[in-house]
């Protein structure tokens, strides 16, 4: 097997990226302002009900490592080294930024990527973050990776769900062993009645969070699909949609969408001995033509919008990442081009489109980009 297809899907679902800001965006068919600048690798992004637009930050890394301490990812992304240096941010409209909680778990990989916080989501007025850059195999033996839910009030957080070590307990159907993160790259999550749902990429798994902390397998995308890099997932009218990364070198437009829904079928059509037990999730169809698929939503058109970290062959590139949409006729059009390595998009009450830009990119280049978006049909 060729190596760069064992080690660049890890790359990709660590978003391993250093680079400069050389420029915000390229010219835009789209009107555009700079929301926020100055982030520290921006990803997961979402309003509150205060108004205010919550921001996922993975942090800086750190230096703390782990040795022999327990199992390490393969280099040359492994070893990664720790710290608690990751945040979530509010942004006001005037572009102001307000740390709301901070010491998360942040990790710095050898070729520079990180991970730290990796989304955001509420329920009923209650924040709740995705965290990524935890546990030993990180650097931060003392700070798993999983859900947390955050005070608002006092920037106080704590860890509901220990995703870190549910995974270990939970493998997924195909995990390779050159292509390994033993405490997950858990990277999108949304909430949809009452619960939260969140991605792994590494791993190919979904997994439900309910607000006591209660972990559920919703589905392994790797027992049919195998490693694809699941990032971003969205929800409507029962069924997830959910983007794949793909592998890397990038080869353009093999990224898929894929529908997950619960079965729905005929007890009496199985076969003696094998009827269902459980219905379950699976993935009922799969449409391609994306590329780095980073984020998914739904914008007031309707309509799905994807977020691509890089559209162009080869390794992530600044400029060529954007957002593309899907027609009803089911053509997909772009929307906004020139991003650099973008991370997270979400959309506004106000209407308009906000994205974590140079989110794959050094510290404090981070900026949120906000679009005026024609609807689309």
């Amino acid at each position: 097997m060729n190596s760069k297809f064992v080690f660049f899907p890890l790359v990709a679902a660590g978003f391993v990226v250093a680079l400069a800001p050389t420029h915000a965006v390229a010219q835009q068919p789209n009107t555009f302002t700079v929301y926020a600048s100055g982030l520290e690798a921006p990803r997961g992004l979402r309003f509150g009900p205060d108004g205010y637009l919550y921001v996922a930050e993975a942090g800086t890394g750190g230096t703390n490592g782990t040795g022999s301490a327990c199992q390490q990812v393969p280099p040359p992304i492994g070893p990664y080294t720790g710290d608690k240096t990751a945040r979530i941010s509010k942004i006001s409209q005037d572009g102001t930024r307000t740390t709301v909680a901070s010491g998360f778990p942040s990790a710095a990989n050898g070729t520079g990527g990180l991970l730290g916080v990796a989304d955001v989501a509420f329920i009923d007025g209650t924040l709740y973050a995705l965290v990524a850059g935890g546990g030993c195999s990180h650097g931060n033996p003392d700070s798993p990776s999983g859900v947390a839910r955050v005070d608002l009030v006092t920037g106080q957080w704590n860890l509901i769900a220990n995703l870190g070590d549910y995974i270990k307990t939970h493998p997924a159907k195909f995990e390779s062993p050159d292509d390994f993160e033993p405490d997950g790259t858990f990277y999108g999550m949304i909430a949809v009645d009452g619960l939260l749902y969140a991605i792994e990429p590494n791993h190919g798994q979904m997994f439900s969070v309910s607000r006591s902390g209660r972990i559920r397998e919703v589905i392994d995308t790797s027992a049919s699909q195998g490693h694809i890099v699941p990032t971003a997932v969205a929800e409507r009218d029962g069924k997830f949609y959910v983007g794949n990364l793909n592998l890397f070198p990038i080869d353009p437009q093999w990224a898929r969408i894929l529908t997950i829904a619960k079965g729905d079928y005929d007890d009496d059509n199985f076969a003696p001995g094998f009827d269902i037990k459980q219905r379950r999730y699976n993935v009922v169809s799969s449409k391609a033509g994306f590329t780095t698929v980073v984020a998914v939503g739904f914008g007031p058109d309707g309509l799905l919008y994807a977020l691509e970290l890089s559209a162009a062959a080869g390794n992530p590139t600044p400029g060529a990442g954007k957002v593309v949409r899907v027609k009803r006729s089911g053509e997909i059009e772009d929307v906004v081009t020139g991003l650099s390595v973008p991370t997270g998009m979400t959309f506004g009450p106000d209407g308009g489109l906000y994205i974590s830009n140079f989110g794959a990119a050094a510290p404090g280049a981070g900026q949120i980009l906000r679009f005026d978006i024609a609807p689309g049909w």
